[in-house]
């Protein structure tokens, strides 16, 4: 079913800025020309598309515009007063850029999980069921607070303690207590920058794993500094680099492809050197 994204007012249905049907494993066809904060120039020239029920990496250095890529697809951007896009990004066929586009509702569908784990200062109860509440779901809230922890891979450590503070949870824990939050709204596309940056390596495991679980449900998308995780987690994989010529430093898309044939055998010169090693 396609999703209403427009603001109150506008029509019901939104129209498709382009048809989607050419493509139809494609959940999300991203298109940025150019993309600015203030006058700086943060990305340019990236094209990818996201495929249902996939995890697809984004890989590059520090600088090269991957997470400011990601915040792109649930209109995350638009909180910093100075974005400015240029391009085109259709979810469902519909261009979330347009005018008449609601970025709440974007967000309602498409969900995050951030680098540090936020839980909120309240009970592992209210984490998950915060935004079912503001959502105004009209279920068995338990239920689903106890469908998403499950979810999650975390029902089984916290159910007896559902009203203790969420901020008492390990920081795997956490991380994991907030995907639970992130996928309680039901959306269909989670978006993680650097999930496990903070994390040590039993919980990263713990993450990744639960990844892999979650695909079969939600297309997901990842920004990660560590390559070893993208080719244990991703299908596919973009890597962006940093374009230094005219004196700034401005993200744009290298190549974008299966995860297998970006490390094993990369088309362009730059990615062979990136994962060989030679810069980073």
């Amino acid at each position: 079913m396609t999703p209403n994204l427009k603001k109150k007012g506008a029509a019901e249905t939104p129209a498709p800025s382009r048809s989607d049907t050419d493509n139809s494993s494609v959940a999300i066809q991203c298109k940025i020309d150019e993309l600015y904060y203030g006058d700086f120039l943060a990305v340019r020239d990236s094209s990818i598309n996201i495929r249902k029920n996939q995890i697809t990496a984004f890989i590059g250095p520090s600088g090269c515009g991957k997470s400011t890529v990601l915040r792109c697809i649930n209109r995350m951007n638009d909180l910093i007063r100075s974005f400015r896009f240029r391009g085109e990004l259709l979810f469902h066929g519909i261009n979330i850029y347009d005018s008449e586009i609601d970025p709440v509702a974007v967000r309602r569908y498409i969900g995050m999980v951030f680098q540090q784990p936020n839980p909120f200062s309240m009970s592992i109860y209210d984490n998950v069921a915060f935004g079912l509440r503001l959502n105004r779901y009209k279920g068995r809230l338990a239920e689903k607070v106890e469908q998403s922890l499950k979810r999650a891979g975390l029902w089984d450590e916290v159910k007896d303690k559902l009203k203790n503070n969420g901020l008492s949870l390990s920081g795997g824990q956490q991380q994991r207590l907030c995907i639970a939050r992130a996928i309680a709204t039901e959306p269909s596309v989670l978006l993680m920058d650097e999930p496990c940056s903070a994390l040590d390596p039993i919980a990263t495991r713990i993450i990744e794993e639960l990844m892999l679980e979650l695909k079969d449900k939600y297309t997901i998308a990842i920004v990660t500094h560590n390559m070893q995780q993208a080719t244990r987690v991703a299908d596919e994989t973009a890597f962006f680099s940093v374009d230094i010529s005219k004196g700034g430093r401005t993200g744009y898309l290298v190549e974008f492809g299966d995860t297998d044939q970006i490390f094993k055998a990369p088309r362009e010169e730059l990615t062979q050197k990136y994962i060989s090693g030679e810069f980073s």
